[in-house]
């Protein structure tokens, strides 16, 4: 360890450790715009410089190391100046339409502003004719309103593997776009936000559907019915100041009939119904010498990285539907003759954590009949944006269940918010299937945690089945990699888009500490651990949902309502 001084306060530090490393730690704050925590420093927004005794210039804190002695001062005279300047000249040619731009009160670059006193235009630009990109399902890009801050570009490269995007041109000519400036639904794009989620500014977003949503509200022709994603419940409190993690299921279902919702749902309760159909599919591949290793198919933006760029793989892919789209085509076949409703007349809306859920709403084979399984998929910060629309104080509303047949779900559904928790609510079952008998520990440590690959061997009947689970595309990346080159002691792949899992996946709030996120998976996991009923086929209303309408897993019946197939690159362009 060493000792440097850090605005006349002694501080031990670890040697050649990042300076802005250092202050993060001890709680100084330091602004920044290009700073990813996860990735190797830039230095490219200059938000960050400190002045260091003995130097002439200002460095970037976050590309400095420590050294033994050093003297620092973060918020001199000349280091605030350096970053009013910075941002003044960001503010040059910014659209000034803050009172319309989505993330009014949620902009980095406007706080930045504020904290530093910036009241005036000192700099005038040039405005450029930027085009308003529409052309995705799930994300709005607006190139006027971008910093250049790079934080999009790096994610998509070198965390999801995907590089749809980059910087384009020289000098002020510079932009962010796709290969020749075209719509982002023509580029290598999977639709799964990381970029919205780093964005600083209002580049990049969601593509808004509470207006339609709020139409079927009140359209008293239509029933409008709810699902929310296992995930929702620990992260949607964080929008209205409530401590992360905090689990507030009972208060959201409450806030969703205040809403308007007929019926609100339980995702998880189709996570179970998932499982029951992904364990049954693993086993019959197993048996049967079928395609393996089988890979999930939860994730919408997994499914099509696999179609971009894998597509030799796309066989090994569960035929089964993810939660969302199950439970949207149980409510518009099963439900609709239940209630004695045409399925036309069911206005169906999930709330997921994922902007690739839009797209998947939107293919064409979540579909039955021409009729979509699922008519509108708002995001966490949606559904927040749309109770605030609403003027309902959530911290004020009374907890109540979900609605029947579809409100009842089990721990192992819930799982699916975090990275593993598909594979080890699937391995519970499968070994019930092959053993009929339970797992002598449902928890399984080694598919817990943050790590983006995690591996675990177990003896299901007389094999021995390997398992993975995998968050993040540059991390599935790698495995695929692995098993083109032959490796085959692999029979079941878990992969979710976003690293961590859905808890951060790029619909949720905005989460810039690993903290926060830690606290969202530390809830699921909790309540894995404090609640009975933790097998998807021990869901009572599962088994009666089979008894009444599918059969059983992997029935005729079963396969016309929730599976599917999927395809080769350039379908949906």
């Amino acid at each position: 360890m060493i000792n440097i001084e850090v605005n006349g306060k002694k501080i031990e530090a670890r040697e050649n450790e990042l300076l802005l490393s250092v202050l993060q730690r001890e709680g100084i704050n330091v602004p920044t715009l290009c700073n990813m925590s996860d990735l190797l420093p830039t230095g490219s927004c200059r938000m960050c410089v400190v002045e260091i005794e003995g130097r002439e210039n200002l460095v970037p804190s976050c590309a400095f190391p420590v050294y033994d002695g050093m003297k620092v001062s973060t918020h001199s005279i000349r280091a605030v100046e350096a970053r009013r300047t910075i941002i003044e000249l960001l503010l040059a040619n910014h659209p000034d339409d803050c009172l319309y731009c989505v993330r009014n009160g949620d902009c980095e670059l406007r706080k930045l502003s504020d904290e530093l006193g910036i009241r005036s235009r000192r700099y005038s630009g040039t405005r450029k004719n930027y085009k308003l990109d529409l052309s995705s399902p799930a994300i709005v890009r607006d190139p006027a309103k971008c910093i250049l801050c790079g934080k999009c570009v790096r994610v998509c490269e070198e965390v999801q593997g995907v590089s749809a995007i980059d910087f384009v041109n020289r000098g002020s000519d510079t932009i962010v776009s796709t290969t020749f400036d075209q719509g982002i639904n023509v580029s290598s794009c999977v639709f799964c936000g990381q970029c919205v989620a780093v964005c600083p500014t209002g580049a990049l977003a969601e593509k808004s559907q509470i207006k339609e949503v709020v139409t079927a509200l009140d359209d008293p022709k239509k029933v409008v019915v709810v699902q929310h994603a296992p995930s929702i419940s620990v992260t949607l409190g964080e929008e209205f100041g409530i401590k992360p993690g905090t689990d507030i299921w009972g208060v959201m279902t409450a806030t969703l009939r205040k809403l308007g919702f007929d019926k609100v749902f339980d995702t998880a309760f189709s996570a179970d119904l998932t499982i029951m159909e992904e364990a049954a599919e693993l086993v019959q591949r197993i048996r049967t010498g079928g395609k393996l290793p089988m890979m999930t198919s939860c994730s919408p933006g997994w499914i099509k990285f696999v179609e971009e760029f894998y597509p030799e793989m796309t066989e090994n892919l569960s035929t089964a539907k993810s939660p969302q789209q199950m439970l949207g085509a149980i409510i518009k076949s099963y439900y609709a003759e239940k209630i004695g409703v045409d399925p036309k007349n069911i206005y169906s809306v999930s709330v997921m954590p994922c902007t690739a859920k839009k797209f998947e709403a939107g293919r064409p084979e979540m579909a039955q009949d021409g009729i979509a399984d699922v008519d509108a998929v708002l995001t966490t910060r949606e559904l927040a944006q749309l109770i605030r629309m609403r003027g309902i104080d959530i911290n004020s509303v009374e907890p109540e269940p979900a609605d029947n047949p579809f409100g009842v779900r089990t721990t192992a559904g819930k799982l699916f918010g975090a990275s593993g928790g598909v594979m080890e609510a699937a391995l519970r079952t499968a070994y019930y299937l092959i053993e009929g008998k339970e797992l002598e520990d449902l928890k399984i440590s080694s598919l817990r945690g943050f790590k983006g690959i995690k591996e675990a061997h177990l003896t299901i009947g007389d094999r021995d089945v390997g398992v993975a689970a995998v968050s993040g595309l540059m991390n599935a990346k790698k495995l695929l990699d692995e098993i083109k080159a032959g490796r085959s002691d692999l029979h079941f792949i878990e992969v979710m888009t976003c690293p961590g899992g859905c808890i951060a996946g790029g619909g949720q709030p905005r989460a810039s500490d690993t903290e926060r996120l830690k606290a969202r998976m530390k809830a699921l996991y909790k309540i894995d651990r404090d609640e009975e009923v933790r097998t998807s086929h021990s869901n009572e209303s599962v088994k009666q949902l089979y008894d009444e309408f599918l059969e059983k897993p992997l029935s005729k019946k079963s396969h016309e309502i929730l599976h599917t197939h999927y395809n080769k690159r350039d379908v949906y362009r």
